[in-house]
C-alpha cells in the first residue's frame, strides 16, 4: 500500500492481516518494507535460491525494493547482461533481476522479462510505485484506489483485510459473471477494486494513477510452408518447456491424457534428467473419465505416474474453494483442478500445465459451431429458429457429458443469439430473456441499458486481423482463458501452495501461433491442425486422434443427488430473499425442472449456487 501524504504512517499490524490472507500462496517466508507512506509485504513460496532469496530485495543503495510474485525464465541471460553493465547482485534470484532491469531500463524493464509475474517496485528517489502484470495475465493482481491511497494484492481476499475499503458489488460484474460464468477485463465483483490487466504496467506517484500497455498481440499469417511451421513449432514449445524446468525444487506435470498435457509431457522427457512425475485425476463415470489415455501417455514417456479418482464427497470443499476463488467463478471444474493439485503437492513443489493450448490453436468446439452456424445461416429463416427449436425443446438431456442430445440443445441455445457475437454464443450461459425472469427489479433498475455482449463485441473489434478465427481466438485468449481458465488454475494451485507453469503461454510461442494461418489452426472440423501435425512422431496415435473431451465434472447430475441439499439450501426462497438479486420463483423453477430432468440447468444453477454461497461467506459473516 502506498498513501498520497507520504507522512502519513502504515498500519503494520493491517499490512501483516494482508499478508497473512495470503499465507497459502508462500507459506515458507513472509517478508516487509514499511517507510514513511509505504508499506509492502510478501509470502514466499520458495523455488529458486533456497537461502537468499528472502523478499522485499533491494538495489545497491536501498533506493528501490521489490515485492515479486511468479518466475523469470530468462532471468539468467538478464543478470549475466546486467552485470556487463555495472550492477552487483547479492542473491541468485530472478527477483533481483527485475530489480536491475527497472534500475537499467525503466518502464521498459517488464519488456525484457519472459516469464509469469507480477510485481510492485517502490522508487524512493522519484517517490513512486511501479507495478506490473505479465504479458497472458498468468499470475493476478488487484488494486484500489481512492483520493488517498493505492492498496495492491495478488488476491481480493487480502484488500479486504483494509476495513476502509468499501464492498459494493458491482451489479455489471454480476450480470457479466451470470452471462459468462466469469468476470473479465479490468472488473471485479467489488464497484471500487480492479484487475490491473494483462500487459500492462502502473504507476502511481502523488496520488494519481498512470496505467499503460507494453504489450500487444497482433495476427499476421506466416507464408511458410506447414513442415516449417511444424518444426519451428516443436522447437519453440521444446525451449518453453525446458526454461521452465528450472527449479531448486522437485517438479512434475498435470496430466490429463488430452493433446495439451501430454504435448507438455512428452517434451519435459526429452529435456529432464530426473524423470518426469506425473499426476492425474479420474471418474467413476466413463464419459468423463480420461484416466486410460493418461496412463498411456504416461506408460510411454515412463513417468512416475500418480492418480486419484473424484467422488461427489468433494461438496465439503465448495466453501474452501470458494473462499480461495475470492470472487464468483462459475467454472465446474475448480474441484478437480484442486485434488489434482493437492496430490501434486505431496510429491512436488511446481507442476507443468497444458493450458492455453485450445485457445492458440482452436482446441474447442465452439469454432467448429460458428462454421457450422455460418453455414446454417443460409437455409430459410422458419427453419433455422422454429424447426431447430423445436427439435431441441422435445430432446430431454442427456446425463453423458456430451452426446449427440446435449449438442443439439445447446448449438440451438447458442444459434438465437447475435451473429456478431461468433463463437461467444455458445459461452453464453445466461440469456437476456432469462435475465428479464431471473433478476429482481432493484437489479434490473440498476443494470438499466448496460449489455454484458458488448464487452466481447469490444474485443472483438480490437483485434487486428478481418479473419473471424484470428478475432474469436484473440477474444478468448484476452477474456476466457486469463479470466476464467488462469484464474482457477492460480488459485486451486495456489490453495496448495503448488506453483502452476504454462509453456503454452511463453509469449514467444503466443506470437508465432498468432503467425500460424487460420487454416493450419483449424482445417474443417479438425481442431489443433498443426499441432496434432507437429506432435505427430512425438505422441501416440490415439492421442493424436482422440476428440477433446475438457476437464470437467458430471456436476448436472450431482444436483440431482449428492449436491441436491446444497443446493436446496443456498437457493432457498429465504436465502434469494435476503441477497436480493434474483427472483425467488424463477429460481424454484429452474431448481424444479432440472431436478425432473427436463431440462439442464446446471450451469445457471451452480452459478447461482456459487454466488449466494461466496455473497454469505464474504459479505455476511
Amino acid at each position: 500500500m502506498v498513501y498520497r501524504d507520504r507522512q502519513k504512517p502504515v498500519d503494520g499490524d493491517a499490512l501483516q492481516r494482508m499478508n497473512d490472507a495470503m499465507r497459502h500462496r508462500g507459506p515458507d517466508d513472509a517478508g516487509y518494507h514499511l517507510a514513511e507512506g509505504v508499506g509492502l509485504a510478501m509470502r514466499r513460496l520458495s523455488i529458486i535460491d533456497l537461502v537468499s532469496g528472502s523478499q522485499p530485495i533491494y538495489n545497491e543503495d536501498r533506493s528501490l525494493a521489490i515485492v515479486f510474485n511468479g518466475e523469470i525464465y530468462n532471468h539468467a541471460e538478464l543478470r549475466t547482461q546486467l552485470i556487463a553493465r555495472g550492477h552487483n547482485y547479492r542473491t541468485r534470484t530472478d527477483t533481483e533481476t527485475i530489480l536491475h532491469a527497472y534500475e537499467e531500463y525503466g518502464e521498459e524493464c517488464p519488456r525484457k522479462l519472459n516469464g509469469m509475474f507480477a510485481f510492485a517496485i517502490w522508487d524512493s528517489r522519484k517517490e513512486l510505485l511501479f507495478v506490473a502484470r505479465d504479458r497472458i495475465g498468468i499470475k493476478p493482481l488487484y488494486y484500489y484506489q481512492d483520493g488517498e491511497q493505492l492498496i495492491f494484492a495478488s488476491e481480493l481476499k487480502s484488500i479486504l483485510q483494509q476495513r476502509d475499503v468499501p464492498r459494493n458489488i458491482d451489479r455489471k460484474s454480476l450480470d457479466t459473471f451470470l452471462t459468462f460464468e466469469y468476470i473479465p477485463r479490468s472488473y471485479s465483483i467489488f464497484q471500487d477494486i480492479h484487475k490491473l490487466l494483462p500487459a500492462h504496467y502502473l504507476i502511481y506517484e502523488r496520488g494519481k494513477i498512470t496505467i499503460r500497455p507494453y504489450w500487444h498481440l497482433s495476427f499476421q499469417a506466416s507464408e511458410e510452408s506447414e513442415g516449417q511451421l511444424a518444426e519451428q513449432f516443436v522447437a519453440l514449445l521444446t525451449d518453453a518447456v525446458k526454461i521452465r524446468l528450472m527449479s531448486d525444487v522437485p517438479l512434475g506435470a498435470f496430466l490429463s491424457g488430452g493433446l495439451d498435457s501430454s504435448s507438455v509431457v512428452a517434451l519435459m522427457s526429452r529435456s529432464s534428467n530426473n524423470g518426469v512425475k506425473t499426476f492425474s485425476i479420474g471418474f467413476a463415470d466413463k464419459t468423463y473419465n480420461e484416466l486410460p489415455y493418461a496412463r498411456r501417455v504416461a506408460q510411454v514417456f515412463a513417468t512416475e505416474h500418480h492418480e486419484e479418482f473424484i467422488n461427489p464427497d468433494i461438496v465439503d470443499l465448495t466453501a474452501k474453494l470458494i473462499h480461495h476463488l475470492d470472487e464468483p467463478l462459475g467454472d465446474f471444474s475448480i474441484f478437480p483442478t484442486f485434488l489434482v493439485s493437492e496430490m501434486a503437492r505431496r510429491h512436488v513443489k511446481v507442476v507443468l500445465s497444458g493450458d492455453g493450448g485450445d485457445e492458440l490453436f482452436a482446441g474447442y468446439d465452439t469454432y467448429i459451431a460458428d462454421r457450422l452456424a455460418r453455414k446454417f445461416s443460409c437455409l430459410p429463416r422458419f427453419l433455422r429458429t422454429n424447426c431447430l427449436a423445436a427439435i431441441a425443446g422435445q430432446l430431454r438431456p442427456s446425463e453423458k457429458k456430451k452426446g449427440l442430445r446435449n449438442r443439439i440443445k445447446r448449438f440451438a441455445e447458442g444459434a438465437r443469439l447475435p451473429a456478431d457475437l461468433q463463437h461467444v454464443r455458445w459461452m453464453i450461459f445466461l440469456q437476456n430473456a432469462e435475465k428479464q425472469r431471473l433478476y429482481s427489479s432493484d437489479f434490473l433498475r440498476d443494470l438499466g441499458d448496460f449489455d454484458a455482449h458488448d464487452l466481447m463485441l469490444e474485443q472483438f473489434a480490437s483485434c487486428n486481423s478481418n479473419d473471424p478465427l484470428d478475432q474469436q481466438q484473440y477474444v478468448d485468449i484476452h477474456t476466457y482463458l486469463v479470466d476464467d481458465i488462469l484464474v482457477k488454475v492460480d488459485r486451486m494451485s495456489m490453495a496448495t501452495s503448488l506453483e502452476a507453469r504454462v509453456p503454452f503461454l511463453d509469449y514467444r510461442f503466443v506470437e508465432f501461433a498468432a503467425t500460424v494461418p487460420s487454416h493450419l489452426r483449424l482445417r474443417g472440423k479438425t481442431s489443433k491442425y498443426l499441432l496434432k501435425r507437429a506432435m505427430t512422431d512425438i505422441l501416440p496415435i490415439e492421442i493424436i486422434q482422440r476428440n477433446k473431451e475438457g476437464f470437467s465434472i458430471p456436476i448436472k447430475n450431482w444436483m440431482k443427488k449428492e449436491l441436491k441439499p446444497m443446493m436446496l439450501d443456498a437457493l432457498s426462497p429465504a436465502s434469494i430473499k435476503k441477497s436480493g438479486f434474483f427472483d425467488s420463483n424463477t429460481v424454484q423453477s429452474l431448481i424444479h425442472e432440472h431436478l425432473q430432468g427436463r431440462e439442464n440447468h446446471s450451469h445457471r444453477l451452480w452459478a447461482l449456487m456459487v454466488f449466494q454461497l461466496w455473497w454469505q461467506q464474504t459479505l455476511q459473516s
